[in-house]
């Protein structure tokens, strides 16, 4: 067709594809700039915590992980809090490619090794009797029922990862909340 036959400016047409492939990714699962193909990363013996310096493998309780667009590696967490805590903290939440806890029922919690599962699909119990390297965390699970369990064993509530508030997530090390100083 003639180009002054055509009545979609290319600026028109540009934003038809866009529209369009957005209801095409959509309709797969996954969204523009979307976590499709994103791995979680393992870490070595010296993996370090991002926000202060631990050691991820000397510290009991599920770890986590946030990939960040432009960058090769992720910061890692010796903590579930503080991956959430930095999550509802950042302004740019667009620049994160994708978020990863470890599954506690699949790994055990003095040693947790490997069984990453995406963040936003995982069941959390908050406050248990099972603390992690800055005191109270938040327990990670992929199945709802080992959550659950866990809870019955050690206390707490289940939550859904939108259900997680910066209240929740101050770092403080527990230290707010012992009452035993």
């Amino acid at each position: 067709m003639c180009r002054h036959h055509d009545h979609f400016s290319p600026t028109r047409r540009q934003l038809l594809l866009a529209a369009a492939s957005a209801g095409t990714l959509a309709a797969c699962g996954q969204r523009p700039g979307g976590r499709h193909g994103l791995q979680s990363a393992e870490f070595t013996p010296d993996t370090v915590c991002v926000l202060d310096g631990l050691r991820l493998i000397d510290y009991p309780g599920p770890k986590a992980q946030i990939h960040y667009s432009g960058r090769d590696a992720p910061d890692f967490f010796c903590d579930t809090v503080e991956m959430f805590h930095v999550f509802l903290a950042v302004a740019r939440r667009q620049d994160i490619r994708g978020m990863f806890v470890q599954d506690i029922g699949k790994t055990g919690w003095d040693e947790p090794r490997g069984h990453w599962i995406e963040a936003r699909q995982a069941h959390y119990v908050q406050g248990s009797t099972r603390f992690g390297p800055m005191g109270p965390t938040l327990a990670s699970f992929s199945v709802s029922a080992e959550a659950e369990a866990f809870a019955r064993q050690f206390g707490g509530k289940l939550l859904q990862f939108d259900d997680v508030t910066p209240d929740m997530v101050i770092l403080d090390g527990g230290a707010l909340h012992d009452t035993r100083m």
